[in-house]
């Protein structure tokens, strides 16, 4: 669940990145958040995995209040979601296995949790067969698959797509968003940042668009036209 309400940001060399946004996605639903590039997507992105904070005005994700937040609070917000990126951010000298297992480990889980939970993911990203290949033996799209399976082994509420099949070719990318689609039909809230609008008119979802830091379109069914 995310509320924006009113919501500005302002940094300090004086860019006015959003201007009274507000937004609101439900449990459930899958959202594209599309703009061009310097509109305001990765501020909103950041204000949701609490990187920084709103100049002003309301942010909640998942129950957790985005202004008032304590330092202490933050890391068991961010276990509530999956952040996708779209570099990967893989450790090279870990297997696949291991880059998946490695948020588990982080928070204590025990091993045989783990490994039951790893093999699920694995197999949810068809991937169960490259367990212990490793980042460098993948292809670009292998390796996004292993980044969203790292982003879903805690078993988060909510995914977040940055820019997710920038470094992808089109076959790949719409892979990648079908998979999506399949995640966000087992119950996670899906929002996908994206400026690829061929992507987005292939998908039937609901499209938030954002320019010059603020909301101009929230409809069902493609690209924001003008």
């Amino acid at each position: 669940m995310v509320r924006l309400l009113d919501v500005y940001k302002t940094y300090e060399n004086g860019t006015n990145a959003l201007k009274s946004v507000s937004l609101r996605i439900d449990d459930g639903e899958f959202v594209f958040l599309v703009g061009p590039s310097g509109s305001g997507k990765s501020t909103i992105t950041k204000i949701l995995t609490s990187e920084i904070k709103p100049t002003s005005g309301h942010a909640m994700i998942n129950g957790y209040n985005l202004v008032t937040i304590k330092e202490s609070e933050v890391p068991y917000m961010r276990r509530t979601i999956g952040v996708v990126f779209q570099d990967f951010r893989l450790i090279e000298k870990k297997t696949v296995y291991e880059n998946v297992a490695f948020a588990m480990r982080a928070v204590g889980a025990p091993t045989k949790m783990i490994k039951k939970r790893v093999g699920y993911v694995l197999e949810l990203v068809g991937l169960a067969h490259k367990a212990k290949r490793f980042p460098h033996e993948l292809a670009g799209g292998e390796q996004q698959r292993v980044a969203i399976a790292r982003a879903l082994i805690n078993n988060p509420k909510m995914l977040i797509a940055d820019e997710p099949t920038g470094n992808l070719d089109p076959r790949r990318s719409l892979e990648i968003m079908k998979l999506f689609e399949r995640i966000n039909s087992l119950g996670t809230t899906v929002l996908v940042v994206t400026h690829e609008r061929e992507l987005v008119d292939d998908l039937s979802k609901r499209v938030v668009a954002i320019d010059n830091g603020r909301i101009i379109s929230d409809r069902t069914g493609g690209y924001y036209q003008e």
